[in-house]
């Protein structure tokens, strides 16, 4: 199917399911449908949906892009990565970063992630003028969410993703997950804690969903 100037391909999944979905991945529309739903029924629904598939599309490209850019990101800079077998120690000059092979960037990555992460945290958890309980942290890889807090175990998980990012996006994560120590939802009274430590906690948001 032509949408503007793009041709997609058009992918099927028929399941025992009430409801129908649809995303976009690698120039392809996949539909997960009901096995009853008809051709007809699809193409209709594809039609009507076409400006947010466009949306969707665009999104999934700026992904793709960033997946298969070789340039390497440290909390928003841009770096070249230059390897050298005679480096001992890493050493960063400008918009260069000099080291020895991949592993040692791997390990310098992990150390300097987690440090920057931690003192952040702590950092806005030092300065809420709510009662809340101090956390730990937890740093992995996900898929869907840039942060996760607990608020049983008060154990705080930040996307290590995150180091791609300019460092007010760390600031406003820890801040978000941290606001759920005082209120353990979305309603505006959270929004409200997370707005006096980030006024401009949307704009952040809209960068983080792009």
């Amino acid at each position: 199917m032509q949408i503007g100037d793009v041709f997609y391909n058009i992918e099927v999944i028929r399941k025992n399911n009430k409801n129908t979905y649809i995303r976009v991945k690698n120039n392809t529309v996949i539909v997960t449908t009901n096995y009853l739903t008809t051709n007809r029924q699809i193409e209709k629904l594809i039609k009507d949906n076409i400006n947010s598939i466009v949306r969707m599309a665009s999104k999934a490209k700026k992904r793709e892009d960033r997946e298969n850019d070789d340039t390497f990101y440290l909390f928003g800079k841009k770096y070249n990565i230059i390897y050298d077998e005679n480096i001992k120690n890493m050493n960063i000059d400008n918009d260069n970063i000099y080291i020895k092979d991949e592993k040692k960037l791997e390990s310098f990555l992990n150390k300097y992630i987690k440090n920057t992460f931690y003192n952040h945290l702590m950092y806005w958890y030092n300065n809420f003028n709510e009662n809340i309980p101090e956390p730990s942290l937890r740093i992995r890889k996900m898929t869907s969410r840039w942060g996760v807090c607990n608020t049983k175990t008060y154990v705080i998980t930040l996307n290590k993703e995150l180091y791609k990012y300019d460092i007010e996006c760390l600031d406003y994560v820890c801040i978000h997950e941290l606001s759920h120590l005082v209120y353990p939802n979305h309603s505006s009274d959270f929004w409200n804690v997370v707005s006096e430590y980030c006024p401009n906690y949307k704009e952040i948001r809209k960068k983080l969903r792009d």
